[in-house]
Order: C-alpha cells, then sequence, then structure tokens
C-alpha cells in the first residue's frame, strides 16, 4: 500500500512516523479539551460510578477506533463494547462526530445489533487492533479484550459482529465496510 498524499490533515496510514507508534495523547487531541471532556462527561453520565480516568481511556480508544475504521474502510472491524460505549459518545456530539469524521476523510456509520454471543468472531478484534496499530496508535490492551474479558461494565448494549460471508452489521448489506459514503 502506498502512503496518501495530499493536503489531508490526517496523518496517512503508512509508517510516516519514523518515532514508531502514535501515543495516546495523539488520538486524544483529534479533539479539544472542551469536545473532549464533553464526550467523557457523557460516558460519564451514562455510566454512574465510572471513574473519569476510565471514561477518558475509553473515548480515547473510540477515537482511535474511529479513525482506523476511516482510514480501512473495506476491512471488517468492531469495538469491544468498553470502546463501543466511547463511540455511542461521540455519536451523541452530532456536530463534533461530523466534524471529526469529515477531518478524517470519511463517515464511520454505526449499525449496531443486539449481543448475541455466538455471532462473536474472535478474529474481528485481532484485525481490529492491527489496523489501530496500522493507524500508528497503540492499543489499550485492557479495553480490547472482548465479551470474555471486559474491564468494565459499560451501557452500550450493542455488538458489531461481522456475519458469515463478509457482510456485517457495521454496514448491514454493505459487505464488509465500516466506512463508506458521505
Amino acid at each position: 500500500m502506498a502512503c496518501s498524499t495530499g493536503p489531508n490533515p490526517v496523518p496517512p496510514p503508512c509508517s510516516a512516523n519514523p518515532e514508531g507508534p502514535r501515543t495516546p495523547n495523539v488520538a486524544r487531541a483529534l479533539l479539544s479539551d472542551a469536545a473532549f471532556n464533553g464526550v467523557m462527561h457523557t460516558v460519564l453520565d451514562n455510566n454512574p460510578g465510572m471513574a473519569p480516568d476510565m471514561a477518558g481511556r475509553i473515548v480515547v480508544e473510540a477515537l482511535k477506533f474511529v479513525h482506523a475504521a476511516a482510514l480501512f474502510p473495506t476491512v471488517r472491524i468492531s469495538p469491544t463494547r468498553e470502546v463501543d460505549e466511547g463511540w455511542h459518545a461521540l455519536i451523541l456530539h452530532t456536530h463534533l462526530y461530523a466534524t471529526l469524521c469529515s477531518r478524517l476523510g470519511r463517515t464511520v456509520h454505526h449499525y449496531p445489533e443486539r449481543p448475541d454471543e455466538s455471532r462473536f468472531d474472535p478474529d474481528v478484534l485481532t484485525r481490529t487492533v492491527a489496523l489501530i496499530e496500522q493507524a500508528g496508535y497503540t492499543p489499550d490492551a485492557e479495553l480490547w479484550g472482548g465479551p470474555r474479558k471486559s474491564l468494565v461494565t459499560v451501557a452500550a448494549n450493542c455488538n458489531h459482529t461481522p456475519m458469515p460471508g463478509g457482510c456485517g452489521p457495521i454496514n448491514p448489506g454493505g459487505c464488509a465496510t465500516t466506512g463508506g459514503g458521505d
């Protein structure tokens, strides 16, 4: 894959960072302090008793996930329930989310489905983490453990598991794409 060139304000998905993976603070920097705090407080409001540092970690991982999904729209990826909680909070801030997706070059749509462990694809999280790393981030491994290794209970109650045959709930009928359209 060749590096993207052009006026995109988001770094390309290839190894243009000779210092190695981006730190979590780089993902955090995708939002202003006020925007990040607003999203973090949405996570806190939806999850009474959650520690603010955990809510912040969840939002950072959601930012990494959305960025990876925007960079690699044809690969089937999925967040954990914890990361999905942060994604939900981002989406609830509609203007902020639309602006973020515009800056990332693609709208990352959310197509939820009810939880069902029988549909869990253990490889989807491996693919997701690999693409987050390819995007230049270091995933917070504790938040990417999957349904049997949840670090914290969250309000998010949907899954995003690709169905056999390649068409999944991230983009139903769109055959294995998380991104898409405008």
